[in-house]
C-alpha cells in the first residue's frame, strides 16, 4: 500500500498541547501533528518516554526558536510504579532483572522513603534514555549491548505526593525541574525500600507556564483537520502564550524597527531575558538587557517587517 502523499506545507506559527499516547515515540508523535497541520517546521519540548501519555507541547513554525526554553520549564507526573522487580529501563517497557520479596510496608515508610528524594538531589538517569554521549544518544549504545557509565547529575524535585499504596502497586504525583527522570526516581525509591522497582505508567500533567492545559490528541486534531484548515488551526495557541513567564518590554516604533535589523538598543532598562513587543503589541522576539545595553537573543522572522498579527505570530500561508 503507498503511502499518504504529504500535503504542501505551509507558514504556521504558534504551540499546539498534544496529549500524547502510549507507544509512540516523541518524535513519531511530532511528525503526525507536523503532518496534520501541513506545517513546514515543528519541534517538541523535550521527548516523553514511548509509555508515556500526556502534555507535550509542540512548536510550530517560528514557536520552534522558543522550545528550548519549554524544555527548561518546570514539570509535573503523575505514575504508577510496581514494587519487587526491578528492569533495565526502569520501566515496564524494559526485562526483568532481578525479583525481590516485598516487605510489609506502610505508607509512613514510603514517605520516610521520599523525603530523600525531595529537593536540590544527586540523580544518575536512566542508561536507555535519550541523552547522548560522545554525540550519540546512550538507549543506542545501550541496544548495542555497550557499556556505559552514566553521570550523575543534580536535578531538583519540589515535591512527591504518595496517592496510593496497594499491595506491589505505588501511585505518586511528582513536580519537578528540568532534567529530572521520574523511572529514576522510581529505581531510587525501590532501592530505599529494599525491593526495587519500576514505572509502570507515567503521564506528564503539565509544563510551566501551561499549568492547566487544554491537550489535544491526535484523534481529534485528526477530526479537526477533516473539517478544514480554520478548524484545526484553533487548537494553535500563540506564541507569547509559551512566554508569558518572562518580563516584557515594550518598544516604541523607531526601537522595534532597529532592534529587527540587528542594532543594539540602550536605554534604562532592567538587565535579564525579556520578551520584547512592538509598540502594537507585536511580538519580536527575545532579548538580552545589560548594563542599560539591549540585544537581540532570538527574533521572529517578522520582526524586522513587523509583520506579526493578533494572536503573537500566528500565522498562515
Amino acid at each position: 500500500m503507498s503511502r499518504p502523499r504529504r500535503p504542501p506545507a505551509r507558514n504556521v506559527h504558534g504551540i499546539v498541547l498534544l496529549d500524547k499516547p502510549a507507544g509512540l515515540s516523541s518524535n513519531q508523535a511530532l511528525q503526525r501533528v507536523k503532518w496534520l497541520f501541513k506545517a513546514a517546521k515543528a519541534g517538541h519540548t523535550g521527548s516523553l518516554d514511548p509509555l508515556a501519555t500526556g502534555l507535550l507541547p509542540i512548536c510550530l513554525g517560528e514557536a520552534t526558536k522558543i522550545a528550548g526554553l519549554l524544555l527548561g520549564s518546570e514539570k509535573a507526573y503523575r505514575t504508577t510504579a510496581r514494587l519487587g522487580v526491578t528492569t533495565d529501563t526502569d520501566d515496564a517497557d524494559g526485562a526483568a532483572l532481578l525479583e525481590r520479596p516485598l516487605p510489609a510496608l506502610s505508607e509512613a515508610m514510603v514517605r520516610e522513603a521520599l523525603a530523600p528524594l525531595i529537593g536540590r538531589i544527586q540523580q544518575r538517569p536512566p542508561i536507555y534514555s535519550a541523552l547522548k554521549q560522545g554525540g550519540e544518544a546512550l538507549y543506542r549504545k545501550a541496544r548495542r549491548g555497550e557499556v556505559i557509565e552514566v553521570p550523575i547529575r543534580e536535578v531538583e524535585v519540589r515535591r512527591i505526593d504518595l496517592l496510593r499504596l496497594d499491595g506491589d502497586q505505588l501511585e505518586l504525583e511528582v513536580e519537578c525541574g528540568s532534567g529530572t527522570y521520574i523511572r529514576s526516581l522510581v529505581r531510587d525509591l525501590g532501592e530505599s525500600l529494599g525491593c526495587g522497582a519500576h514505572v509502570t505508567v507515567l503521564r506528564r500533567l503539565w509544563v510551566s507556564p501551561f499549568t492547566e492545559p487544554e491537550m489535544w490528541t491526535i484523534e481529534q486534531l485528526g477530526e479537526l483537520a477533516e473539517q478544514g484548515e480554520a478548524a484545526l488551526d484553533g487548537c494553535i495557541l500563540p506564541i507569547n502564550e509559551g512566554l508569558r513567564d518572562f518580563p516584557q518590554l515594550n518598544l516604541d516604533a523607531a526601537q522595534a524597527s532597529r532592534l529587527g535589523h540587528g542594532q543594539v538598543l540602550r536605554g534604562n532598562w532592567r538587565d535579564g531575558l525579556q520578551v520584547a513587543e512592538g509598540p502594537d503589541g507585536n511580538l519580536l522576539g527575545l532579548v538580552d538587557v545589560a548594563g542599560g545595553q539591549l540585544r537581540a537573543r532570538r527574533l521572529f522572522s517578522w520582526a524586522a517587517g513587523g509583520g506579526a498579527n493578533e494572536l503573537g505570530g500566528k500565522e498562515t500561508a
